[in-house]
């Protein structure tokens, strides 16, 4: 069967392209030595920090007449347990790398499944996080947890 003027054209770009530029594909091995699985959420946290950081304002408290500013940054996360929602902190997260917020985001999503986290493990975030996507959402809007700004 012969190729069509529009086959014909997009044969011949695609061969152009091939012997113009450099194909390059890259493979990397992951080390699962310490047995941490890198997902999306300590780069989002990574994120926040940073935004915290440079909105110094963002990370600050309403106490009653008073507006409380931060000199540390703990992040809220939103972890799903069978028996409802609860938001465990990851304290200070800008002195964490993305191997030790997935270790603690997976340390405190455990103990709230377990049904282990204290009210100490809960308070006093700086600011929430939560995954809407694992739900399967496509966009999703939290209420603010107080006293977070």
């Amino acid at each position: 069967m012969p190729m069509t003027m529009l086959r014909k054209w997009i044969a011949k770009r695609l061969k152009d392209s091939q012997n113009t530029y450099a194909m390059l594909t890259t493979f990397n091995e992951v080390d699962m030595l310490h047995g941490v699985k890198l997902g999306l959420m300590s780069r989002f946290i990574k994120a926040a920090v940073s935004g915290l950081q440079n909105q110094p304002t963002i990370n600050e408290v309403i106490d009653g007449d008073d507006i409380i500013y931060r000199d540390y940054i703990d992040i809220s996360v939103v972890v799903g347990t069978p028996k409802g929602l609860v938001v465990p902190v990851i304290r200070n997260g800008d002195k964490m790398n993305c191997d030790e917020i997935e270790k603690e985001i997976n340390s405190l999503a455990k103990k709230a499944n377990e049904g282990r986290l204290s009210i100490d493990d809960m308070a006093r975030g700086s600011f929430t996080i939560s995954n809407g996507g694992f739900y399967g959402s496509l966009i999703s809007t939290l209420i603010i947890n107080p006293p977070q700004v």
